[in-house]
């Protein structure tokens, strides 16, 4: 007999006995007429659907996953969408706190359905958190705890050349339990760790050597942010008075930072904000640069802002996504009370949307959501750089996930050529076909439509119904630079690219655009829309740059919007302008 089933069908047996005792605690007793006790119903078990494709559960089992190993499973409850619109719907009132808690036995599970997660999880070995918001459970266990609670065993399988694990059958939970849940995440690893581009893979300018002091030689064929602040007319919101000032771009990583490199690009930049690192799930073992560029391309355009940088160990074995969710999750706690705030989330992470799991985007999904409609910030993410083919595969077409996600603002990235002075002389798609059979993150500005996600009702404009439509989320909806910019990384400067830029660049921007209206209207905006609406009702005004020229190889720059460049890149005080008159 096969040592792999034999073990399975004794898990099975301590399985039952564990239920049997469970359904005595949980099922209460009910009394008849006369004393008499009626035996309790049945608990009812529903399986427990992950998200992965049956493909790939059908491929090759290679042996079995340690009992010892330990899993970090997140549940992610179902809200209630009547008081999440109600949030969505609330006046903002800056400056007031918004004390978020107070609604979230209304938008997550009550009292008595958590209490029942904590009698079916609360044995020996299993530890459980719940969010403020009461939307999330974390449960952390080794695998042979969560085998025996949720009636399965987990084995590693082959698939496409990669190695990942999953439950050998579906996880199975109480029905009254199982009826509350959207997704449950970390119970596989099938989703593909997100991509990114190191720096170190980047171009290191020649004759940069490191500098025992401060080094502000960056090279000048690399665009500075003084620069591309005046091209993309930051630096008229800064000529107001208006560089960030108590407002915070947060920053979603998997990877860390060497803080000298840090200390001296805020030196160079002048930086006087306040900059924070919360760990998540574990430190980062790895420093990329994914994180460097992020910090100083804020850093750089909005050098009073507040810059809370959430990071998390790329590295670790299990489900990265998970932790990414938990990143959002735990922004989402720390800002139950900021809601009026008016901050921005800046993510330079994703994976095609065919390489993640259903219960992965789910759960991203409904934290972004909630970042955006309870917590009121806008949500900026990376539409990846493998051009129009996110799955690296030349001539597939594909999109990067979260960017097509309808609750994020998927950028996209451009060519920015400026003068001596600064000013901007000409841009055009980033996109590079020198290498079509591999794509290292170099191919170009992500975009294309969506295969899981329909197209928003706000997402309309000039263009935005084309050729390539077919009622899908498309994406990128705006862009901003992503070539040659300076960054200061292992003790010298680099030319480095991507959409990771385009998208901190675009969040400095909006705290800007947000510190200017909540000074000038009280108000201010968020939320994917409102790039739609500026580019449908700013007559006599220029809110964004479009971008005409070039293709991300296969979808061509068009007037208007288009699936290279969306919208275009900032012309920020007119996109200020514009939201200024609308928000009056």
């Amino acid at each position: 007999m096969d040592v792999i089933d034999t073990a399975s069908r004794h898990v099975r047996g301590r399985a039952m006995a564990y239920m049997l005792g469970l359904l005595l605690l949980l099922v209460p007793l009910a009394s008849c007429g006369g004393g008499t006790l009626q035996a309790p119903a049945a608990v009812q078990f529903t399986p427990i659907d992950l998200g992965i494709p049956a493909e790939a559960l059908n491929s090759p089992i290679t042996g079995p996953v340690p009992d010892t190993m330990p899993l970090h499973v997140s549940v992610t409850f179902k809200v209630n969408q009547a008081v999440l619109n109600r949030l969505n719907g609330q006046k903002v009132q800056p400056g007031q706190p918004s004390h978020l808690e107070q609604d979230a036995n209304q938008l997550g599970i009550s009292d008595s359905t958590y209490q029942k997660f904590k009698n079916f999880f609360g044995i020996k070995g299993i530890s459980l958190k719940l969010s403020k918001m009461r939307t999330n459970l974390t449960i952390d266990a080794k695998a042979s705890t969560f085998g025996k609670v949720l009636q399965t065993s987990f084995a590693y399988h082959q698939y496409h050349g990669r190695k990942f694990f999953a439950p050998k059958t579906p996880p199975k939970l109480p029905k009254f339990l199982a009826d509350s849940i959207v997704a449950i995440t970390g119970l596989d690893d099938f989703s593909t760790p997100p991509q990114r581009t190191p720096v170190k893979q980047s171009y290191i300018l020649p004759g940069s050597a490191k500098h025992p002091a401060q080094d502000c030689n960056a090279d000048r064929q690399t665009l500075f942010p003084k620069q591309v602040a005046h091209a993309y007319h930051y630096d008229e919101l800064w000529n107001h008075g208006w560089h960030g000032e108590n407002m915070t771009v947060n920053l979603v990583e998997i990877d860390g930072f060497y803080s000298s490199d840090i200390q001296n690009y805020f030196s160079c930049v002048n930086y006087h904000g306040h900059a924070t690192v919360s760990s998540v799930d574990g430190a980062p073992t790895q420093a990329l640069g994914e994180a460097t560029l992020d910090i100083e391309m804020v850093a750089g355009l909005a050098r009073t802002a507040n810059i809370a940088v959430y990071q998390t160990d790329g590295n670790t074995s299990g489900d990265i996504w998970t932790q990414v969710n938990d990143e959002l999750q735990q922004i989402i706690n720390d800002n139950t009370n900021n809601a009026n705030a008016g901050s921005a989330v800046s993510i330079s992470l994703g994976a095609a949307e065919s390489e993640i799991s259903g219960a992965d985007r789910s759960a991203i999904d409904q934290s972004l959501s909630i970042l955006t409609k309870a917590e009121h910030m806008t949500v900026f993410v990376a539409s990846g750089d493998c051009a129009a083919f996110t799955d690296r595969v030349y001539r597939s077409l594909s999109v990067s996930f979260p960017a097509s996600d309808p609750w994020s603002v998927s950028v996209g990235g451009t060519v920015l050529s400026v003068d001596g002075n600064g000013n901007r002389t000409n841009e055009v798609v980033w996109s590079d076909n020198s290498t079509p059979f591999s794509c290292k993150n170099n191919w170009g500005s992500g975009g294309g439509n969506s295969q899981l996600f329909q197209r928003p009702g706000w997402q309309s404009g000039y263009n935005v119904n084309n050729r390539y439509s077919r009622g899908a989320r498309q994406i990128p909806d705006v862009s901003a630079a992503a070539f040659a910019l300076a960054v200061y990384f292992q003790g010298q400067w680099a030319s480095v690219g991507g959409t990771s830029a385009a998208a901190p660049i675009w969040a400095a921007g909006q705290i800007l655009v947000n510190q200017g209206l909540i000074s000038q209207v009280h108000k201010f905006a968020y939320s994917p829309q409102e790039f739609y609406v500026v580019a449908n009702n700013s007559p006599g005004m220029r809110p964004y740059y479009d971008i005409t020229r070039g293709n991300n190889l296969y979808f061509p720059a068009a007037t208007g919007w288009d699936f290279a460049t969306g919208f275009g890149t900032p012309s920020l005080w007119d996109f200020y302008q514009s939201l200024s008159r609308q928000l009056r």
